[in-house]
């Protein structure tokens, strides 16, 4: 049961911040909605399919079980590990962006973080999906979440290409040498 609570708190408070965080935009007259940098519909369809891996993971901890087989529990831990350190990414991602995060690229002029997670990083936060999603596949071992899984990140990287070609023109040299010293991923 705490295994479950746990699984269930990282998600669910991530997105208290992601949509709590909208609403205090919000209220500044700062819209969190970018830009779908690829295609819209694509776009969209993968950041909703996260909430579908995200769950199915969160079933399979209360006991409800979506695994075709049955799961070793080396693979569960290490899922946990994975979900526990993608959250941990997400989280800190989203809080060092402060005021430039946004769901797309900006409609307005933002600064360019590099510090925080950001300075081994260039994009953290979609390292921590990416170890969430790693984490569904290993703790459910499901081939639709598996594939699912795969689909979200070769979308998600067409967007961190196109997200990078967007801050490359507009912080230049900047972006350049920043990315001369810290790596996409890891």
């Amino acid at each position: 049961m705490i295994e479950a609570v746990l699984v269930t708190i990282l998600p669910v408070g991530f997105l208290v911040v992601l949509f709590g965080g909208g609403f205090l935009f919000l209220k500044r007259n700062i819209e969190q909605d970018g830009k779908a940098p690829i295609n819209r519909t694509l776009f969209y369809v993968s950041k909703y399919s996260i909430l579908v891996l995200w769950g199915a993971m969160v079933l399979q901890s209360w006991g409800i079980r979506i695994s075709f087989v049955e799961v070793p529990r080396t693979f569960q831990f290490i899922a946990l590990l994975f979900w526990s350190c993608g959250f941990a990414f997400m989280y800190l991602g989203r809080f060092t962006m402060r005021d430039s995060f946004r769901l797309g690229t900006p409609k307005e002029d933002t600064s360019l973080r590099t510090d925080g997670l950001f300075r081994i990083s260039r994009n953290p936060m979609y390292v921590g999906v990416y170890l969430t999603i790693a984490a569904s596949s290993l703790y459910t071992l499901n081939p639709l979440v598996i594939l699912t899984g795969v689909f979200v990140i070769a979308v998600h990287h067409r967007i961190v290409r196109a997200e990078e070609k967007h801050l490359r023109n507009v912080f230049g040299r900047e972006y350049s040498e920043y990315c001369s010293r810290v790596r996409q991923y890891i």
